[in-house]
């Protein structure tokens, strides 16, 4: 875990979003702390997290989203060197589909 990131401030931001129960909150809430470009920057990099993930090219990512081959770069780097935070989210999305 980066420790430049690691403060009382994130921890307060990130226990905030944790309260957050449906995506109508969700929506309400980042588009009050982010710009609507923030947010889809943020999609965006989830959404190509997951083509890199099922082994699709940067040619097809990025012509499919949008991203540059840079921003495919570092998600792929954080796929691969990261803190697994996107497997996570995918284990826990996994077992609520289940769930359903």
């Amino acid at each position: 875990m980066n420790k430049k990131l690691h403060t009382e401030d994130v921890d307060n931001l990130f226990r905030a979003i944790m309260t957050l129960e449906n995506l109508e909150e969700c929506y309400a809430f980042f588009e009050d702390v982010c710009t609507v470009n923030e947010i889809l920057s943020l999609s965006q990099r989830f959404n190509v997290a997951g083509m890199l993930r099922r082994g699709e090219t940067y040619l097809d990512i990025s012509e499919k989203t949008g991203a540059s081959t840079a921003t495919i770069s570092r998600v792929n780097r954080s796929l691969a060197y990261g803190n697994n935070g996107y497997d996570i989210v995918w284990d826990h999305l996994a077992a609520q589909e289940k769930e359903d």
